[in-house]
């Protein structure tokens, strides 16, 4: 890219790197300004987009017009659940759904690079009425369930 790596961007990235899960850039400013690292806002705006560029992060999951972020190096690949009324996000891993996509590809002669597999609807908080009750109504639920 050609870019200098500016101490702002080097401590930028250390922080998503400590990142679990999904994060939006007022979430890690805020962060960031809790452990009094000195970032501002519009070097975070501009890293970001860098950071998804190059393949270290990636836009992962959309509420309410916000697009939140998670880390790519060093996770595994999983697919999203996301709740449609709390905006949670549930991770999952399903062997059965790769080896679907994987057949499905090769029916059609097609080469796979990579997928995004995102399901919408409501999560059983929300769906038993209960809010506020679970991590998943933060936004930020990170459940590894295989099939």
């Amino acid at each position: 890219m050609g870019l200098r790596m500016t101490r702002e961007r080097e401590l930028i990235v250390a922080e998503v790197d400590s990142f679990d899960g999904h994060f939006e850039p007022d979430e890690l400013l805020d962060r960031m300004r809790r452990k009094n690292i000195r970032v501002s806002r519009a070097s975070i705006y501009r890293t970001l987009p860098l950071l998804v560029e190059c393949g270290a992060i990636k836009e992962a999951v959309y509420k309410d017009r916000k697009t939140r972020y998670e880390r790519l190096i060093g996770r595994d690949h999983h697919d999203h659940m996301v709740c449609t009324e709390c905006g949670g996000v549930i991770e999952f891993v399903s062997d059965e759904i790769e080896r679907l996509q994987e057949a499905v590809c090769k029916r059609h002669g097609f080469g796979i690079a990579g997928h995004t597999l995102e399901i919408r609807g409501v999560c059983r908080d929300c769906s038993e009425g209960k809010t506020g009750a679970s991590s998943a109504g933060r936004g930020n639920t990170n459940s590894d369930a295989r099939s």
